[in-house]
């Protein structure tokens, strides 16, 4: 999951501080490099803009986990690559890129990490969550400004809200009375849910949402709860990495399965 606060580019060098591995390209090429020596990759798959998606085995991506480019962000394209266990990340100006990244970092109800500050602050705090209630603003939230600009352009919000008005897509608010200060989006699909960015405007307003995502998704049945990429802020909340085979197995397990989320439409609990 790519954080607002998190300054990352798929066109930047990522430190480990906010990827797990390093990589940048080279202008005019794909050249990747990991910290102390140079891969070459070879040059991505080009996708037509088919109205159906035609995308290769995750496995064959090249070594920063890179698998096509091109394409388009409808929703059959989006919910085929979710299901394969790829997603588009990219900057302005470019086609979609699509990334099944090796190493997968996910977190799950056994591994969620609460510190005895955040337990004292989830007893004390007057911020509430809700399911579903501002979706496209908390795209907004995610895509505000930040140094290194932004992936998610007009077009990816778009991309996310007809998902949303599809029953694929959804997310998790926090209001300080009636303001929105943080939150976070992602995709379902069966018993998959791919969190894809969250924001917080107030502090630990991203913590809140996160812990409450995964405390009620997996109670409504959710298996695999995915957050892309490792960082120093959800490793300490208790996500963790798994090889790509491993989080493929388990994806292929989770799209089966039939999950309701709408209920959490109506009531959210607040998380323990």
């Amino acid at each position: 999951m790519r954080s607002q606060n998190e300054k990352v580019s798929p066109l930047r060098v990522i430190s480990g501080s906010h990827k797990l591995n390093e990589w940048h390209t080279e202008p005019g090429g794909l050249t990747s490099r990991y910290v102390g020596r140079v891969v070459r990759s070879r040059v991505p798959r080009i996708l037509r803009a088919a109205e159906r998606p035609d995308f290769p085995d995750p496995t064959e991506a090249d070594a920063r986990g890179l698998v096509a480019a091109g394409g388009l962000l409808t929703p059959n394209w989006l919910l085929d690559a979710y299901e394969r266990g790829i997603f588009p990340w990219y900057d302005a100006g470019m086609p979609p890129l699509w990334w099944s990244p090796d190493p997968r970092c996910v977190v799950d109800a056994d591994s969620i990490h609460i510190s005895r500050s955040m337990r004292r602050f989830l007893r004390t705090t007057q911020f509430t969550v809700s399911f579903n209630r501002a979706f496209a603003d908390v795209m907004r939230g995610c895509a505000e400004e930040r140094e290194s600009g932004t992936w998610i352009l007009p077009e990816m919000i778009e991309a996310y809200t007809r998902l949303r008005a599809l029953g694929c897509a959804h997310s998790v608010e926090v209001w300080q009375s009636a303001t929105l200060v943080g939150g976070l989006y992602g995709v379902q699909h069966g018993g998959l849910f791919a969190a894809e960015s969250m924001f917080h405007r107030e502090t630990n307003a991203s913590k809140l949402a996160l812990i409450a995502a995964v405390q009620n998704l997996f109670a409504a049945g959710v298996r695999l709860f995915d957050v892309q990429f490792l960082t120093p802020h959800l490793e300490s909340l208790g996500a963790y990495t798994v090889p790509r085979t491993e989080y493929l197995a388990r994806l292929g397990r989770a799209v089966g399965a039939s999950v309701d989320l709408r209920p959490f439409e109506h009531a959210f609990p607040f998380p323990t």
